[in-house]
């Protein structure tokens, strides 16, 4: 019965039998230091894009994953808003807005390239991203961006892609989603 108030004081829900979690104390030790800084920006070193790339070691009864992934969503937001903020303060919104503009016109130059092109490809025998459904997505994206198809920031955020020899390399793809993210954050 020991574990009974520890188990009411926990944030999140944890894993049950096989399935694996994020390690309760990391994710923990995130969230507090994400606390801080968004409570004293001044002396921070975590931004949105430092929330959107974190990742913890799976454990045994750990936090489920979908329930922290939320949690870390709208902390991401709570973030870019805020950074939104302080650029539009600094720079103007005309400055802001070409900023955006410029970034989503590289990653719209990156997205219409020929299908099975549009990403390095890794070695023969290593595993990336499959080809076809990184371009089924590259070519929502690109509608996105060029006619305003409706896409979420969730649906972006929560993109995955099976693994295939020579497929697409995986920093590269991400790199590219989070960019658009970032976009789509900045315009919100």
């Amino acid at each position: 019965m020991a574990d009974a108030p520890a188990a009411a004081a926990s944030p999140f829900p944890r894993t049950t039998g096989r399935t694996r979690g994020y390690r309760p104390e990391d994710v923990d030790a995130f969230l507090a230091r994400a606390r801080a800084a968004f409570e004293a920006p001044e002396s921070s070193n975590i931004d949105s894009s430092t929330v959107r790339t974190v990742a913890f070691p799976l454990v045994k009864r750990g936090y489920q994953v979908a329930a922290v992934d939320a949690a870390l969503g709208r902390i991401e937001d709570a973030f870019a808003a805020r950074e939104r903020e302080q650029a539009l303060s600094r720079a103007g919104a005309r400055a802001w807005v070409g900023q955006s503009r410029q970034l989503a016109q590289e990653i719209l130059d990156r997205l219409t390239r020929p299908k099975g092109r549009r990403f390095r490809r890794v070695g023969m025998l290593r595993f990336g991203y499959r080809v076809d459904e990184v371009d089924l997505v590259a070519d929502k994206l690109a509608r996105f961006l060029e006619e305003g198809e409706t896409v979420t920031v969730d649906q972006v955020r929560s993109v995955a892609f099976r693994m295939q020899r020579r497929g697409y390399n995986e920093a590269q793809v991400d790199a590219v989603l989070d960019a658009t993210v970032e976009v789509m954050l900045a315009v919100v």
